[in-house]
């Protein structure tokens, strides 16, 4: 089922949800904060429905008969979609799953709707193709290079795909080299919450390593700052292939 909102709006969400009270909830308070909404209640029709609707963010819980949300998830993330989950499972080894298969952000039910709202415009925000200040419109730190506009990485000459999020750590850290940050500080700068589980840095920060550092299990660029958090060291030249 689809539900759309005016054309001149703040972005497209696609609400994926089998709990039916649930889905018209969220997507009516989508729709009154300015959103296009489109709606579905299981993962094949999301997915179905995302190829005609092309959403800017999708909101998928986790729990749904059939193709799961994280099966949507992945899909979705071939595509370079923004996600945000849903999801009754409140432990933190379910929420770093999710994490780990590329999501955004995670929303634990029961939820408010004004802050899942909220939510969806810090995830977007994050993703618009936003032009920076011109001496950011590319940033290099050793055999990185980043094209902030077009929101492209490249490592060692090779194109490497970030999630929004992790483009999102990745710049921050190269335009802030040589500061430790704590976790909670980076969720404020990086993700914009006040509080939220530092786990969600943990997992993103791991996820950059294996995309930059020659060998991630020993990094040589982002590094654990025991006691505080993590540090952005760039190399003095461009390290080997």
């Amino acid at each position: 089922m689809v539900t759309t909102g005016e054309p001149l709006c703040r972005g497209r969400v696609l609400v994926v949800d089998d709990d039916v009270t649930v889905n018209e909830v969220v997507c009516a308070y989508l729709q009154r904060d300015g959103y296009a909404v489109a709606a579905a209640v299981d993962g094949r029709e999301g997915l179905a429905t995302a190829a005609r609707f092309h959403p800017d963010l999708v909101v998928v819980d986790v729990m749904m008969p059939g193709m799961d949300g994280l099966a949507l998830l992945r899909h979705l993330r071939a595509a370079d979609i923004p996600v945000i989950l849903l999801t009754a499972r409140s432990t933190e080894a379910d929420r770093v799953s999710g994490l780990q298969l590329g999501a955004d952000d995670y929303v634990v039910k029961p939820f408010s709707p004004r802050e899942l709202v909220a939510r969806v415009g810090s995830v977007l925000r994050r993703a618009a193709l936003v032009p920076g200040r011109p001496e950011d419109a590319a940033l290099v730190a050793g055999p990185i290079r980043i094209d902030v506009v077009g929101r492209r990485v490249t490592v060692r000459g090779r194109p490497v795909a970030f999630t929004a999020r992790e483009f999102d750590l990745l710049a921050f850290f190269v335009r802030n080299p040589g500061h430790a940050f704590g976790r909670d500080e980076l969720l404020e700068r990086v993700w914009g919450y006040s509080i939220g589980d530092r786990s969600t840095v943990t997992v993103h920060v791991r996820h950059v390593r294996e995309k930059i550092e020659a060998d991630p299990s020993q990094p040589a660029m982002l590094v654990t700052v025991w006691s505080v958090g993590y540090r952005f060291d760039p190399p003095q030249g461009d390290l080997p292939a």
